[in-house]
């Protein structure tokens, strides 16, 4: 992981951040000396994360099993982060959730734990962080999806949620600008070694399919993401704000929506 990055002394808490790409942020910004606070449901993946990102360097590094949908619990999280490490300068809200189903098979209550995970998960986020969050100079990212700008065949849940995710950070932008927050989202493309990717293109063959429709014709890594994560948090980035950033190899621009959507079409048939 580069080091170009100081956060020796800074403060980064991490939403969802004990698996996959959420994780690579926080041991980027691990082995950048920052100290780390991580949230996610499983308390056995909170205590592997924690030990993962000292690992990687973190100045300090702790963490809470929470439900982003518990508003409650999400608050007494945040709150045990300002005892141990103070204010907050860096957020990043990764919580998500995601499954294949099309428009007319889709539950409501599939639908529903899609949009309370995303949509309802980062308000509680970002509202039980402001009170903690460094004023002026804290950065908060939002980690968004494709789904958010390409229409997706068996995504309808999950484009609903990242483009509400997405007004999310516009209208904070907005909202919490004059007091030196800025908020930012970032959209990973297809990121090796992740359960999205898992999910998405669970065979070779339909990895390949999805590698050869990004222009760079190759997926990212996590650690693509940890980088423009610390960039949006650094002073050289200090007048973005509101911003919506793919990290993807330019795979929005016409690959994304016929690489996944004709897999995904393919799956629900063959069920």
């Amino acid at each position: 992981m580069s080091m170009s990055f100081d956060f020796a002394g800074k403060t980064v808490f991490i939403s969802g951040g004990t698996s996959g790409i959420n994780l690579g942020i926080a041991q980027g910004f691990a082995a950048a000396g920052a100290k780390v606070f991580v949230i996610s449901r499983s308390q056995d993946k909170v205590d592997a994360a924690v030990s993962s990102i000292l690992a990687a360097g973190a100045e300090g590094a702790d963490g809470r099993s929470t439900d982003v949908r518990d508003h409650d619990t999400v608050k007494s999280a945040f709150q045990a982060c300002a005892e141990r490490f103070g204010e907050i300068d860096v957020l990043i809200s990764g919580a998500a959730g995601n499954f294949p189903a099309m428009a007319n098979q889709i539950s409501s209550n599939g639908f529903r734990s899609v949009l309370e995970i995303d949509v309802l998960g980062t308000h509680h986020v970002m509202t039980a962080a402001y009170p903690h969050l460094k004023k002026p100079g804290a950065s908060v990212i939002n980690i968004s999806a494709p789904q958010a700008l390409v229409p997706m065949a068996a995504q309808i849940h999950v484009c609903a949620a990242k483009a509400g995710v997405d007004m999310i950070t516009k209208v904070l932008a907005l909202e919490w600008g004059p007091e030196g927050i800025r908020i930012n989202s970032v959209i990973p493309g297809p990121i090796e070694n992740t359960e999205g990717m898992r999910r998405l293109a669970p065979g070779e063959d339909d990895m390949d399919r999805v590698s050869n429709s990004v222009p760079l014709r190759r997926n990212g890594q996590a650690e693509d993401i940890a980088h423009m994560c610390m960039f949006l948090s650094s002073e050289q980035a200090s007048y973005v704000n509101g911003t919506i950033v793919p990290v993807d190899g330019g795979w929005y621009l016409g690959g994304v929506g016929n690489a996944i959507g004709d897999m995904l079409k393919a799956f629900d048939t063959a069920k």
